[in-house]
């Protein structure tokens, strides 16, 4: 049952087929020289050696002699030759693996990322595709040669049943192989159970990295170290308590094979005294029946391997076949540039049974710098990230100069939108590069151009190497307002009708804010700006201004006549000019 499930998976071998075909020559080329070749010798060619009556010439015998070394060099050789082509194969389809599970993670609605920890994410992309990876290339290299070894050994067992006397000491070791079955099977069920719990240990401790690592200022800040060492101490120790109860099954594994084979053993030296088997005989029939009893060790062991790998398979799923919710129409319009009316039709939108928005309805002319305002968790920000379409409505329409936009390409969509956020992402990677991004195919002239136009030309430059300056992790070493001025350059680099501002002055210093401020006096010009307003000092002079409370758009209007006409608008006006 559980091998069935990798089935679907075993696709990624296609890739690397030519590889994966020379692994399995090989593998079977080892099998058969491991399995059958030893006992042949010893049953056939080494006999004659020790016959007095035959007197074999020296030179017979040395020729006889070199077949030993030939043999196990051949082996030898089709062992190394097998393991290279199945690692070359393995590294391959790990990148397979992982691209696929990071490709599907880029096509995931923001709701299910938001979903999950970050560092359980990275740990399923990391440690299961690694486990899933090293699962499917045993079962490829395992999966053939270690068979083909035990049949090799057996087909010289059924060999001698029926050539040689004895018979019954041969039914006798047989009937011992299937008894081994039983400790694989009871191994492989305990260790699947472990290895799912040790693979969730693995991704709350990522998970645990990842969030200390990104709170490194608060935590030394309110004296965490200690809490947080201790935090992570509980979690390494419930993954060492995981790890140590798969090893102990795992291990067991083989010394329960060796005992019912030593019985096997045991009971084959009764029998074959009882019926006057030969020596040769009875020593060749032990070295197949050992060379079973490997075989049969290592298809436990990689029933072991197959178990893991079906706990990993459990948790990448959830990503792999995860539906992706928000995709291109099977039929788009083509759009190029929009002009930038966007309006909602009756839109309602929750997260899971937390209502976000309930039948909003408004209408935004293309040209209006419109502002958002209201308590925390009213709807603002759910508002505007329809737009774009990082979330699907649950019912009614979002359209931009009339068309719905779940019938436009999604490229085609976002290519008409601009974002700066309160906290803008750079990667870690050169200013230039990260201001590149606002537009692709953009020139360097065009760059530098927005630049200027973001009032980061001049900071840039007095940078140790200028525009080629590597920004760090989430451009932790630039400033909040060279981050923003950045951030506002890819803006206007990217040209786009409608623009989405997230307060991008709230937590500035009053330098900053100023040079940030008239960046963003120029680049609203001409565009359907939608702003997420915090301090409601820089929305006084937009042309609309929408009021939420509890999902609804409760009141719109110029700050004129929200301040005299809505009491929910006044009240969070006048709060906030008392405490500035």
């Amino acid at each position: 049952m559980t091998l069935r499930r990798f089935r679907p998976y075993l696709r990624y071998l296609q890739a690397v087929r030519a590889p994966v075909l020379a692994a399995i020559a090989y593998g079977l080329l080892y099998g058969a020289t491991s399995g059958l070749g030893l006992p042949t010798m010893i049953k056939y060619v080494f006999p004659p050696i020790f016959d007095q009556s035959a007197r074999l010439p020296n030179d017979t015998v040395i020729l006889i002699a070199a077949c030993v070394p030939m043999l196990f060099l051949l082996r030898a050789v089709a062992g190394f030759l097998n393991s290279y082509y199945v690692q070359f194969a393995g590294v391959r389809i790990l990148e397979f693996i992982r691209l696929d599970y990071f490709g599907q993670l880029q096509l995931l609605p923001l709701s299910f990322i938001q979903r999950k920890q970050t560092g359980d994410l990275i740990s399923r992309g990391l440690a299961d595709t690694a486990q899933l990876q090293f699962t499917i290339t045993l079962l490829a290299n395992d999966g053939v040669k270690q068979p083909m070894a035990l049949l090799g050994a057996l087909g010289f067992l059924l060999w001698q049943a029926l050539t040689t006397d004895g018979v019954l000491l041969v039914l006798v070791c047989l009937a011992v192989v299937p008894l081994t079955v039983l400790p694989v099977r009871y191994v492989g069920k305990k260790i699947l159970r472990r290895a799912e719990q040790m693979q969730a240990q693995l991704g709350d401790i990522t998970s645990h990295f990842a969030e200390n690592l990104s709170a490194a200022r608060e935590v030394r800040a309110f004296g965490l170290e200690k809490r947080e060492t201790e935090r992570f101490a509980v979690a390494t120790r419930g993954l060492v308590t995981a790890q140590m109860k798969i090893v102990k099954y795992a291990q067991a594994l083989t010394p329960s094979i060796e005992v019912l084979s030593a019985v096997g053993i045991g009971a084959t030296l009764v029998f074959a005294h009882r019926s006057g088997v030969k020596w040769e005989t009875f020593i060749s029939v032990i070295t197949a029946l050992y060379l079973c009893y490997e075989p049969i060790k290592k298809i436990g062991a990689l029933n072991s391997e197959i178990n893991r790998g079906a706990a990993s398979l459990d948790r990448l799923e959830v990503v792999l076949h995860e539906p992706v919710t928000i995709a291109d129409p099977a039929q788009p319009k083509t759009v190029t540039r929009l002009q930038g009316t966007v309006a909602f039709h009756d839109v309602s939108f929750s997260y899971g049974d937390n209502a976000a928005l309930r039948r909003v309805s408004v209408n935004i002319p293309a040209g209006t710098v419109c502002a958002l305002v209201g308590p925390s968790g009213a709807g603002k920000s759910t508002f505007v990230n329809l737009v774009p379409r990082f979330y699907e409505t649950a019912s009614g329409r979002v359209t931009i100069d009339g068309l719905d936009v779940r019938d436009l390409r999604l490229a085609d969509l976002r290519r008409n939108i601009a974002l700066v956020s309160q906290e803008p992402v750079l990667f870690n990677d050169t200013i230039y590069n990260n201001l590149a991004l606002g537009r692709e195919g953009a020139s360097r002239d065009e760059i530098l151009a927005a630049a200027r136009e973001a009032h980061a030309d001049d900071f840039i430059r007095q940078l140790p190497a200028g525009y080629d300056t590597i920004v760090g992790e989430r451009g932790a070493l630039l400033s909040g307002g060279q981050k923003q001025r950045v951030a506002i350059a890819r803006a206007f680099l990217r040209r786009a009708p409608i623009l989405i501002l997230d307060e991008a002055t709230s937590a500035l210093d009053s330098e900053s804010e100023a040079a940030v401020q008239d960046a963003l006096r120029k680049l609203v010009v001409g565009k359907t700006v939608l702003i997420i307003a915090h301090r409601f000092s820089t929305i006084r002079d937009a042309s609309l201004i929408l009021v939420f409370d509890q999902g609804e758009i409760v009141a719109q209007g110029n700050h004129a006549q929200l301040y005299a006409g809505n009491a929910l608008y006044k009240s969070l006006y006048d709060r906030q000019q008392s405490t500035a």
